[in-house]
């Protein structure tokens, strides 16, 4: 017995009785599979939030709210809350100032994807509607605790066409039960409003 002999005695040999593979069955991820194709459902352009321009009395306003809050922090000796305080006024002052560019949004058979962020139906939980500002938002809650909901702006889409691309993916909540922080900002604007309704 030669050495390449016994070199080949100690190879693996290949296994002769496996079973043979069908070879009637489809090839996978084929042209025909429905699985395949990814439809978008539904593409639009809107602000990334809601917007609406304020009059200079709703700057102004807050302005004498802010100076009487600073000057009772001020009082107590609280200045790590007075610079709290001014860096809040400050961010809610340029949110109110400077309008959002507009976002792409896109509803597939696989997802939802905002700008180039893209989530899988299977991440998302469930949506509701609700108006800010005067215009339709589409909320999506995610299963997962980052970001935990989607906020989209509708835009030109109406509200029934947005809903019947939705419901065959997500469960449509009609109810949602707000907040206490969503219920002290209503009961606050609507008793306090730092500016006047037209």
């Amino acid at each position: 017995m030669s050495a390449q002999e016994k070199q080949e005695e100690f190879l693996p040999k290949e296994p002769k009785d496996l079973p043979t593979p069908p070879l009637d069955l489809p090839a996978p991820h084929s042209e025909n599979s429905s699985h395949a194709q990814v439809r978008t459902l539904l593409s639009w352009h809107a602000p990334g939030r809601p917007f609406r321009k304020r009059t200079k009395q709703y700057y102004l306003t807050a302005l004498l709210i802010m100076l009487l809050v600073q000057i009772i922090l001020f009082l107590f000796s609280q200045y790590i809350l007075m610079i709290v305080v001014l860096s809040l006024v400050f961010v809610s002052f340029v949110l109110a100032s400077v309008p959002p560019h507009d976002f792409h949004y896109r509803i597939s058979s696989e997802g939802i994807t905002v700008e180039d962020h893209f989530f899988l139906w299977q991440e998302l939980y469930d949506f509701y509607f609700k108006k800010v500002e005067g215009s339709d938002v589409l909320h999506i809650r995610t299963k997962a605790f980052i970001p935990g909901i989607l906020i989209i702006s509708l835009g030109e889409i109406d509200v029934e066409h947005a809903k019947a691309v939705v419901l065959p993916y997500l469960p449509y909540r009609e109810f949602v039960k707000p907040t206490f922080m969503e219920s002290s900002g209503e009961w606050l604007s609507r008793n306090f409003p730092l500016e006047a309704t037209s």
